[in-house]
């Protein structure tokens, strides 16, 4: 039988529970420059031994810098705004209710080129 709690960022996660992540009770990361971007990364990140889940946001201007993922795929879905991404050397647009999929072995990069926020929830699950 399932249980429900509210989960933090340094509790182990166990299968067999049901967790409810509360991201505004989460503390933000604000990271400038992430992974050889541009600007600001603000984030509010679940991460266990299964994986990452992130809240997150890029300002105008900004983008998180080309990375390969080598051992994980991420997922990104886009809550808020505009922007694009970079994948595999093409360019895609992305708005609110968009989602990208890198898989393992693939290169991408989000990038804000609005003047509005981007607002994007991922998943990066350890395969």
């Amino acid at each position: 039988m399932s249980t429900t709690r509210r989960a933090t960022s340094s509790e182990p996660f166990e299968r067999r529970t049901a967790t409810l992540i509360d991201f505004s009770k989460m503390e933000e990361q604000v990271i400038p420059g992430f992974l050889g971007g541009e600007g600001t990364f603000r984030t509010r990140m679940r991460v266990d031994g299964l994986g990452k889940i992130m809240r997150a946001s890029l300002e105008p201007g900004s983008s998180i810098g080309e990375h390969t993922h080598e051992t994980s795929s991420e997922i990104i879905y886009i809550l808020s705004g505009t922007g694009k991404v970079l994948y595999d050397g093409g360019y895609e647009p992305l708005s609110a209710g968009s989602c990208h999929y890198c898989p393992r072995g693939h290169a991408h990069s989000l990038i804000n080129d609005s003047d509005e926020l981007l607002e994007f929830f991922a998943v990066v699950p350890v395969q």
